[in-house]
């Protein structure tokens, strides 16, 4: 199939480009409303917050008249008493023979971190520069919006002739690990059914060019104990004989590494293709790195980020410098954070890593696994019908070729979507650039990236519609 519909009307494409442009100050009033509410899937904050966010994004979702059944629902935690967080499922059956489009992102967001790092409170959204700044502002809220203001567009333009088939999945718990979402997959299978899904929680090659995710890596996260001693003792009457736990921990951790920084554990999967060119002095641009500190690994720069494993200990449970004493550490825990190379799958990358650890515990110590979290990476088949369609629209959205990427982070939910509509086409998109800063203090959306990503959408969805399902 071309990247085009033969049938696609030029004129109805401008009209809704034009609609999308007029409708972007409403998309960043709604835009900012979003981010003033504060919900977190963390049980330790306040949820009804989040179900406030729900209802909301369900109030947005009717209002664009697009669709037969706006619900706000929760699933059940498999293998628990529990359920899930509240999501959004919005559905519109296709007419006269069209596909069917399933647009995915996520309400819920991260916890705002120390507020004495923001420039401006995180849940007070803010434009400076010409980017908005604020919690969840572009990750996903913002994904949230280039869904609906591209709906809004679509159908102001199209009105009866608007006959794709739509479903909007708004998840509320994607930060907290998406622990219903296979459940929630399952309990609404029919209405999720879809030939494309379009999951915009992803990134940009910048702020001016599009990116086309076409990999992902998959992670394996768990936490290690480690224990020397029953009790504390003097550090100094017994240290020089006596291992602590945290000498065994910095040892043993040690050895995830080699000299260079590049992984060193048996094991764990490379994917071997070719990278974009991206140079030092844009990492150290983009990722914040300091000056006269050196990358770590080998070979190029994006294959070290795209298409290579990498490990990080993002928690320590020990002695505070606060309260720091003489005292031999009888238990250290950390909490490691392994991402994937495409291909290999969580289990074994797992398996892997906790071989490595055992086999190398200094002195002898106790070691303790627990909280094992793993997900799959992700490969696109970009032969598909889709692929070309969306490399198109975003080119005519963005005024700019777009690069396929591949990302070093991790959406394991898509094996779920994999799994559950093995035949859907998956086209992982993004309304985020390198400066965005999702998960950190700071975050922000840029905002000419924010009206390129809905004219693309919009785009997507108007040839979609020119598309008869049966002969896709």
């Amino acid at each position: 199939m071309t990247s085009v519909p033969p049938n696609a009307d030029p004129a109805v494409e401008s009209a809704v480009t034009e609609a999308v442009a007029l409708g972007v100050p409403a998309a960043l009033s709604d835009l900012g409303d979003l981010v003033r509410i504060p919900g977190i899937a963390w049980p330790s904050f306040d949820q009804t917050q989040l179900v406030r966010s729900a209802e909301h994004v369900a109030s947005l979702a009717r209002d664009t008249g697009v669709f037969d059944s706006v619900e706000v629902l929760r699933a059940a935690i498999p293998g628990t008493d529990e359920v899930g967080q509240p999501a959004v499922l919005a559905t519109r059956a296709a007419r006269n023979g069209r596909p069917t489009i399933l647009l995915y992102a996520h309400h819920d967001v991260q916890p705002p971190g120390a507020d004495e790092l923001w420039e401006t409170p995180p849940f007070e959204p803010t434009v400076r520069d010409g980017r908005l700044y604020g919690r969840g502002a572009a990750d996903d809220k913002a994904g949230i919006m280039a869904h609906i203001a591209s709906l809004r567009a679509v159908a102001e333009t199209l009105g009866d002739d608007f006959d794709l088939g739509v479903s909007m999945f708004i998840e509320g718990e994607e930060e907290y690990g998406s622990r219903s979402f296979g459940q929630f997959l399952s309990d609404n299978a029919d209405a999720l059914r879809a030939d494309a899904i379009v999951v915009a929680d992803s990134g940009n090659w910048d702020s001016e060019t599009p990116g086309l995710t076409v990999s992902l890596r998959g992670n394996a996260r768990f936490t290690l104990t480690v224990r020397t001693l029953a009790h504390g003792s003097h550090s100094g009457m017994f240290g020089g004989a006596v291992p602590d736990a945290m000498m065994a921990t910095i040892r043993l951790l040690s050895s995830l590494w080699a000299d260079d920084g590049a992984v060193a554990v048996a094991g764990l999967a490379e994917r071997d293709t070719p990278t974009p060119e991206y140079s030092e002095a844009t990492l150290r641009d983009e990722a914040g790195l300091l000056p006269g500190v050196s990358p770590a690994g080998r070979d190029s720069i994006l294959s070290r980020i795209w298409n290579k494993p990498s490990v990080t200990v993002i928690g320590i449970d020990a002695t505070s410098v606060e309260a720091a004493s003489n005292t031999l550490a009888p238990e250290v825990s950390v909490v490691v954070s392994a991402r994937v190379a495409p291909g290999q799958s969580g289990e074994e990358a797992y398996a892997a890593l906790e071989k490595h650890l055992r086999e190398r515990a200094p002195f002898g110590a106790e070691l303790t696994f627990s909280d094992v979290d793993l997900g799959n990476g992700f490969l696109v088949d970009t032969s598909g019908w889709a692929v070309g369609l969306a490399r198109q629209a975003m080119a005519d959205g963005y005024g700019v070729e777009p690069v396929d990427l591949g990302v070093g982070g991790s959406i394991p939910f898509i094996a779920d979507l994999v799994h559950e509509f093995p035949e859907a086409q998956i086209l992982v998109t993004g309304v985020e650039d390198p400066h965005s800063r999702a998960h950190s203090p700071n975050e922000s959306l840029h905002l000419d990236t924010f009206r390129h990503a809905i004219a693309t959408e919009a785009l997507l969805l108007t040839r979609m519609n020119a598309l008869i399902r049966d002969e896709l």
